[in-house]
């Protein structure tokens, strides 16, 4: 029944954002045309005193200009709203906005509001539908647990699947390097990440559907905060882990992390379990492990972050057997399958321009599309080191490697061969739209009979 009590609210919050996007593209008008007024107006006063007028953000700087003080502040203010707007607001662009600029504005804030409120709809029925079809399916829980989490990951994928099709109508679309992972999908495996955005979390959902089964399969280590968003309740009842950052939880993460792992990866037939060493956002953890690494004598990265090995050592220890040598593996350095953690996917995620989509851009799709680059590199577990010091050393090389990479790209556009080859290629990663499409039904659909069913049970109580 809380799906029909939260409804009417979430449709008023949704229409709320509709009168708020139509208020800013009136604003935005608004803003442009008091611009050129004052353009007009600075123009005259600038030809009889033969100044210029300089416009800047900064109200100290209006030294040299005849125009007045507050209509300068006036100014400012335009150009502060505008850029709250969203829109350009003038400076090498000009002060006025043509008819054509515009129309564009005024189409991003359309389109933009059409994707915010088809987001809501798809998670008010994706969501809670998912749930619903979990509880039903409780008995068969207890007589076919493998059974039971196969069904709970099939939907699972078809939820991220909906998440990719957000990005994917918006044009955001992936092309991956390096090694083909698409043979070890079914291996367990665990994935480093570099962290540059919320965006890095969607760009995964997407490249990796399809890689056969591994999203049915999979395991996510992501940020505490993410438990309590709209999402995080899938995450919760799928077997993620939600990890708090900072000194003063890490020793007691750790430990919940091995227990969790104990306790639900292999009972849930988990394979591939993924991570983000950095421990957060490139932008917030840069000039603090730039410093961390300059006092000690560590590698300078500039595009990536030294990464922490708690977690790492962690997962290697609960799901790898341990040698005298201090790898991972059997007695002759081979894997065995039944020994647990086979390959280390180290994925690399570089942005055009080194600028990261956010959530927010992959929701509403005011960014030009643009094509987000995967690069891959698969390890064997035998050759990744498990005592501390080693793995320390071990991590870090792996994310030289990564600065590397990302400089090499940011530079050329592309990422450099492999050693020993002389031209790197690449394959773009394809979504099916006919897939996407019945994915999106089939949810449509589960909510429509859930919303009948609830509200079936709920005359029949006579509430």
């Amino acid at each position: 029944m809380w799906l029909i009590c939260i409804l009417p609210g979430m449709m008023n919050l949704a229409w709320d954002c509709v009168l708020v996007l139509f208020f800013v593209s009136q604003r935005h008008l608004f803003l442009l045309n008091r611009l050129k007024e004052i353009e007009m107006k600075s123009s005259d006063v600038t030809g009889a005193c033969n100044t210029p007028v300089v416009y800047s953000t900064d109200s100290k700087h209006f030294s040299g200009s005849c125009i007045s003080k507050s209509l300068f502040s006036e100014v400012n203010i335009c150009h502060f709203l505008l850029n709250i707007c969203g829109g350009p607001s003038g400076g090498d662009r000009g002060m006025a906005m043509n008819r054509k600029e515009i129309q564009h504005g005024s189409w991003i804030l359309i389109k933009g509001t059409i994707r915010f409120l088809f987001m809501v709809v798809n998670n008010l029925v994706a969501i809670p539908s998912y749930v619903l079809y979990l509880i039903v399916l409780q008995p068969l829980k207890l007589f076919n647990s493998k059974l039971f989490w196969h069904v709970e990951g099939i939907m699972f994928k078809w939820l991220l699947a909906m998440v990719s099709s957000w990005g994917w109508t918006a044009g955001y679309t992936v092309v991956e390097w390096g090694d083909d992972v698409k043979a070890i999908t079914e291996d367990e495996t665990m994935v480093l990440v570099n962290h540059q955005a919320t965006g890095d979390v969607c760009t995964l959902m997407m490249c990796l559907q399809d890689k056969g089964t591994v999203v049915c399969h999979m395991m996510w280590l992501m940020e505490y905060i993410f438990k309590f968003t709209n999402f995080g309740v899938v995450s919760l009842i799928h077997g993620d882990f939600f990890i708090r950052q900072g000194k003063a939880h890490r020793d007691k993460q750790l430990i919940l992390l091995r227990q969790h792992l104990e306790k639900y990866y292999r009972s849930r037939d988990r394979k591939w379990i993924v991570l983000f060493p950095e421990g957060g956002f490139l932008r917030k953890r840069r000039e603090t492990s730039q410093s961390f690494a300059k006092k000690n004598n560590l590698p300078f990265l500039k595009h990536v972050t030294l990464p922490r090995k708690g977690a790492t050592e962690v997962i290697l220890q609960t799901l790898c057997a341990q040698h005298e040598n201090g790898a991972v593996g059997d007695a002759n350095g081979a894997v065995e399958k039944q020994k647990g953690l086979q390959w280390v996917v180290d994925i690399t995620i570089a942005y055009h321009k080194a600028k990261p989509i956010d959530i927010q851009t992959w929701i509403i799709g005011y960014r030009e599309p643009t094509v987000t680059h995967v690069h891959y590199r698969i390890y064997p577990i035998k050759d990744v080191p498990i005592e501390s010091e080693a793995l320390t050393r071990w991590l870090y090389q792996r994310f030289v490697e990564k600065d590397e990479l990302l400089a090499h790209f940011y530079e050329t556009g592309a990422f450099p061969p492999p050693k020993g080859q002389t031209t790197a290629t690449s394959r773009a990663m394809t979504l099916d739209p006919l897939w996407l499409f019945l994915v999106q039904i089939m949810g449509f659909l589960s909510g429509y009979m859930w919303y009948n069913v609830l509200q079936y049970v709920y005359n029949c109580l006579g509430l």
